[in-house]
């Protein structure tokens, strides 16, 4: 990949009261939470839906996380996320997300994410469909081969 992914809105949200602990900041349990919401809207784009996952008798599973919290969060504070796909391989995706503090345009959070697709049946990874694949590499601005094997 030469240049990098362009960055795909995923979330836009609000800091309510009671995602804040003791000392008046939003509490990590609730970065976690908007990053997991952010990840379902790139899967989405990438046709990796509710449905696709019942019909088709498969999953997505977090296989690393690493969060960074850079700026605290108050209630009241607006968000929205942005993320851009970083890898696609044959049964994974590596993805970032950046949540900005919409009044400032400052990062307050980033999460890199590796996910791998899974066979629920057998529980264990398989390939993306072609047409995932190939919405996943446009979204990189790649082609490459494809193999569905499980």
């Amino acid at each position: 990949m030469t240049a990098e992914a362009p960055e795909l809105l995923t979330y836009r949200g609000v800091v309510y009261p009671w995602h804040c602990d003791q000392m008046g900041h939003m509490n990590v349990m609730w970065y976690t939470g908007k990053f997991d919401e952010a990840t379902w809207t790139l899967f989405a784009e990438l046709g990796l839906t509710r449905s696709y996952l019942v019909q088709n008798g498969r999953g997505m599973a977090a296989v690393e996380q690493t969060t960074r919290y850079l700026r605290e969060l108050v209630a009241g504070d607006t968000v929205s996320i942005t993320t851009r796909l970083v890898e696609v391989r044959e049964k994974v995706l590596r993805f970032e997300h950046a949540m900005v503090r919409t009044s400032d345009g400052l990062i307050a959070a980033t999460s890199a994410i590796t996910g791998v697709h899974l066979d629920t049946a057998l529980r264990k990874a398989c390939a993306f469909p072609d047409e995932v694949r190939r919405r996943a590499e446009a979204m990189l601005g790649s082609t490459g081969e494809t193999d569905n094997r499980c």
